[in-house]
């Protein structure tokens, strides 16, 4: 009977603890769509990476939540370059990566640290903070005040709902109605809502939560992704001093006892955005395999 290999991979890890689990599938070459999507269901993890030859790039990598597939990953994106290059399939040094989001570029360093490259951000339409601090379980007073940074729909990769929380204590508060949110994000056009403080408990840039029913996720403990956008955010909003390249870290997590580090690189033209890039470090916790032909019938 045939069977596949698959990882659990921690990405975004703080001093080898904590992270975000990924599933990883380093060849995933002769899977349909079908088996992909019943593999990262039977998973359950937020996401899970497939690995796969490229025509266009060094390889190609599909990611897929319990639900749906997903244009692109952070934190699983981390999670398979650094099981690549754990196994020795990969050298240290610089790759790209064809996703559904685009072509990435990739740098897998010596000490084991992969950084992935981000879109440069869009910037979309802003929403009603009262809407937002509703589905939140906070009341509007919670946010930011709209002069100072609005909640805001934005990408370098995946479209979500922005929420600049006002402090640490509001954004440990957050009951998330779920419902309400997927609702709200599909009005407009988002997979969830991401949620953030300048209040750290770590001297990060800011301390973050995630929402993305839409795709079928209650709350994970690192997303690279929205870190990015949230980074772009900060320096669109002229929240933070910048420099032409600045370095910006996250801590999300600590609300499900997974706390995770995520940074952020940006170059910077003064306000204009030349390159955005995430990366962190990853542990793998463990391999199972799973009979395809069980797959097959779910």
């Amino acid at each position: 009977m045939p069977t596949i290999d698959t990882f659990t991979v921690n990405a975004f890890t703080r001093g080898g603890l904590g992270g975000n689990p990924a599933g990883v599938v380093v060849d995933a070459n002769e899977l349909s769509e079908g088996q992909m999507a019943a593999i990262a269901a039977r998973l359950g993890m937020s996401e899970t990476a497939f690995v796969m030859a490229s025509q266009s790039c060094d390889l190609r990598v599909r990611f897929f939540t319990p639900s749906s597939e997903v244009r692109l990953c952070g934190h699983a994106t981390i999670a398979a370059w650094h099981l690549l290059l754990e196994q020795g399939a990969i050298q240290p040094g610089e790759y790209t990566m064809e996703t559904l989001a685009g072509p990435q570029s990739i740098s897998c360093s010596p000490d084991g640290r992969v950084t992935m490259s981000q879109n440069l951000p869009q910037f979309g339409a802003t929403v009603a903070p009262n809407r937002v601090a509703e589905v939140l379980g906070l009341e509007t007073c919670d946010l930011l005040p709209t002069e100072q940074m609005p909640v805001q729909t934005a990408s370098t990769g995946l479209h979500k709902i922005f929420a600049p929380i006002a402090s640490l204590a509001a954004i440990r508060r957050i009951a998330p109605d779920l419902p309400a949110i997927e609702a709200l994000s599909r009005e407009h056009g988002a997979i969830g809502i991401y949620c953030f403080t300048l209040e750290t408990l770590r001297g990060a840039t800011a301390h973050c939560r995630n929402f993305a029913p839409v795709v079928g996720i209650s709350e994970d403990s690192a997303t690279g992704t929205s870190a990015a956008a949230t980074a772009c955010l900060l320096v669109h909003h002229e929240m933070l001093a910048t420099e032409s390249r600045t370095e910006l870290s996250f801590e999300q997590g600590d609300a499900i006892d997974q706390p995770s580090e995520i940074l952020v690189s940006l170059q910077l033209d003064g306000l204009d955005f030349l390159g955005v890039f995430v990366s962190g470090r990853a542990q793998t916790k463990s391999i199972d395999v799973l009979e395809l032909d069980e797959l097959e019938l779910l």
